[in-house]
């Protein structure tokens, strides 16, 4: 079992939004940075404001919140100011954790977020899988099939190999070699990789590329799962990787994470094709060579992760969402939902900044 030294010691953080009433109930046990962090550990406070304006029509809305996760992420409790009915809620497959919003009226429908988050650097991780966490982790989804060409395609890559190691890092070179990032993409992209696969068309953004490694991963039996999250801050590696300003609306990101030899191990075949888009460098070229093998067994964290997510049912929508994962904010109406790729008519803003750097 790994240790994490916890960089949150337990008080009472009292915070609000101008105009906006804080939560108190949804504050208890909020944890406040330290003034000083142990070893290796950043610390991050992200502050999601939202405006839906939905006419006449009451609204729901729902946030991703900061996981705690492994001994590379801590998160606090988040502290809410809104005229709505704000509740935790989690999804019934995944768990996954976030925030829902309700306006019973349409008046001025307004939230503020505030959470602090503490990362360090993280390589592969020990843990024990039971053996329902290995069948959810292994299982279809509609946007990761596992069998069809799915499964034909990871065969013909991992054929002869015996250990899911080798399986696992003849997959990660396959994607990083075969797919390109799309600059045209909007958002993350879909994550549907049997339309992917069916077309040839292996372009996308990282909830495609690394969605189509977990894809081939788990139709190997390997267990696997994408990670939805957010980049909170420049990178230490390659400017591509991070963030150039406090403002992080746009600034999404999913990664991914396959079990094998009892540890979970990360990876990040999106980065790279980010890298050789956006450096404008060749796939052989020294500075690409060293990321890959980098991001094979490592992540910098310059970046906060939500939940893992796929094929998500928000609890209590009127409908399906339209995307396949809750990394950005999604409202809906009776109407329908409002378009989360385009903060400008949606009225959100995400910013980060760094604490005690």
């Amino acid at each position: 079992m790994n240790t994490i030294s916890n960089p949150f010691p337990r008080r009472a953080l009292l915070a609000g939004a101008a105009g906006l009433p804080l939560l108190p109930a949804l504050a208890r046990g909020q944890a406040r940075p330290a003034d000083t962090l142990p070893a290796g550990w950043r610390r991050f406070e992200l502050r999601t404001e939202v405006t839906v304006e939905t006419g006449d029509e009451p609204a729901i809305l729902w946030l991703p919140l900061a996981q705690t996760a492994g001994s590379y992420q801590q998160a606090a409790e988040p502290v809410i100011a809104t005229n709505g009915r704000a509740e935790r809620v989690r999804d019934a497959r995944y768990g996954a954790e976030m925030l829902r919003i309700t306006w019973p009226t349409p008046r001025e429908q307004r939230v503020v977020v505030t959470q602090a988050v503490a990362t360090r650097a993280r390589g592969a991780e020990a843990a024990a899988l039971n053996g329902a966490e290995r069948a959810l982790w292994t299982a279809p989804t509609e946007s990761v099939p596992t069998d069809g060409i799915v499964a034909e395609t990871a065969q013909r890559i991992t054929a002869g190999l015996r250990t899911d190691e080798a399986k696992l890092r003849a997959l990660y070179d396959w994607v990083v070699e075969n797919t390109f990032r799309n600059g045209s993409t909007r958002g993350c992209g879909t994550g549907d990789i049997k339309v992917m696969l069916e077309t040839g068309w292996l372009g996308g953004k990282c909830a495609d590329i690394n969605a189509l490694m977990t894809g081939l991963a788990r139709s190997c039996g390997i267990p696997a799962r994408d990670v939805y999250g957010i980049r909170v801050a420049p990178s230490e590696n390659s400017r591509s990787l991070g963030t150039g300003s406090p403002d992080i609306t746009r600034a999404q990101h999913c990664r991914t994470e396959m079990y094998v030899s009892g540890r979970w191990v990360p990876v990040d075949p999106a980065d790279i094709r980010k890298i050789v888009l956006e450096e404008n460098l060749p796939v052989e070229s020294d500075h690409v060579r060293r990321q890959r093998e980098r991001l094979f067994g490592n992540w910098e964290m310059n970046w906060v992760g939500y939940n893992s997510a796929t094929n998500v049912a928000l609890p209590g929508a009127p409908r399906a969402m339209d995307s396949n994962f809750l990394m950005y904010p999604c409202a809906m109406t009776a109407k329908g939902e409002q378009d989360c790729l385009d903060p400008a008519s949606f009225r959100y803003a995400i910013s980060s900044r760094e604490i005690g750097a």
